[in-house]
């Protein structure tokens, strides 16, 4: 039943998404699961800012690590934040 398992995991189709975007004047390429890029354009929608402006912001603030990763701890902390703000 295990071996069954791990070949079912490894058929599924994987839900990264690579995507071109300029940060910067420059080509860059960014790989994210799809509801980390749906996450990220409702914030840019909320913030009234394109998506790819966002995402410079987050090139520029990331103290370390890839920009797929800065990408998702921004979204995670932006839920977070507004989970926080919703609290009694």
């Amino acid at each position: 039943m295990e071996d069954q398992q791990r070949k079912a995991k490894r058929s599924l189709p994987s839900s990264v998404s690579k995507r071109s975007i300029t940060i910067a004047g420059h080509g860059s390429s960014v790989s994210l699961e799809e509801p980390f890029w749906r996450a990220l354009k409702e914030i840019a929608v909320s913030k009234r800012i394109a998506i790819a402006d966002l995402v410079s912001t987050v090139d520029l603030e990331r103290q370390h690590g890839n920009l797929s990763s800065a990408i998702r701890l921004f979204v995670l902390d932006h839920y977070r934040q507004l989970a926080r703000a919703r609290r009694p």
